[in-house]
């Protein structure tokens, strides 16, 4: 099953830039979508083969997500189930007959931090709802998940120590996720790959240039670790700030 997750920072924008050609050439049997942008009815993108599902924020032209599945989930939810949480369509969890599949958009710090102290209540929250779901099947988890883990994540690591993505009590909400029992597949894969990112600045060419920044994830129960058969990124794929990640499990 070839699982794909990309933050297209504003759909309608990332169409123009040929969104719809970088869907079929990945070829994902799910595609979860970030930032979507959207509200109900402003776009009427499909494609043949697929079900889609849409999280939409209440605050117009901000984060959404969405998912493209060609297999029909058994159940599909929306956020976490915590009203603090859920007005910014966030979370899309769906159930298949092995696992779930949670696409996330994690809320920025923002500049100053101004909202870390929300960010760590959602982290904790966050990890909660990922273990309950686990207490009955599996979890695969991706998306944007705003937080570079590990120096190697990111290209200017001393000099960002202090900015959002990168902060110590971020990178500590991620190590304990990870200690909870759940595998960062990328680095499953290629424990010390450096100049692998996902993200990077419009300014300063910081993509021509590849500083970048590793924050879009698979993470995975670690009860999977037998059945993960590829994690890749894809830089070559434009449209967006972001590029897509992968994951490939059995």
């Amino acid at each position: 099953m070839r699982l794909i997750s990309w933050n297209v920072n504003g759909l309608r924008a990332c169409r123009e830039k040929g969104f719809e050609d970088s869907f079929r050439t990945l070829d994902a049997d799910c595609f979860c979508l970030q930032e979507t942008k959207l509200q109900a009815g402003q776009t009427d993108i499909a494609f043949e083969g697929y079900e889609s599902y849409w999280n939409y924020a209440e605050k117009k032209g901000y984060s959404g997500t969405a998912i493209f599945t060609r297999v029909k989930p058994i159940s599909v939810t929306y956020g976490m189930g915590i009203d603090e949480h859920d007005h910014e369509g966030r979370i899309i969890t769906l159930e298949f007959q092995d696992f779930y599949l949670v696409t996330c958009y994690t809320p920025n710090s923002q500049d100053g931090l101004r909202r870390l102290d929300y960010r760590m209540r959602w982290e904790d929250d966050f990890l909660r709802f990922l273990k309950d779901l686990e207490n009955r099947k599996p979890v695969v988890v991706c998306g944007d998940l705003n937080v570079a883990h590990q120096e190697i994540d990111l290209k200017n690591p001393k000099t960002n120590r202090k900015n959002a993505g990168f902060t110590d009590e971020e990178r500590e909400k991620m190590t304990r996720l990870l200690d909870a029992g759940f595998t960062d597949t990328f680095r499953h894969f290629f424990p010390t790959l450096t100049d692998a990112y996902s993200w990077w600045s419009y300014r300063f060419r910081a993509r021509e240039k590849n500083a970048g920044w590793r924050i879009d994830y698979f993470i995975t129960s670690k009860t999977l670790d037998g059945r993960l058969q590829k994690a890749a990124i894809h830089p070559e794929v434009f449209g967006s700030d972001h590029c897509p990640v992968e994951l490939e499990i059995q």
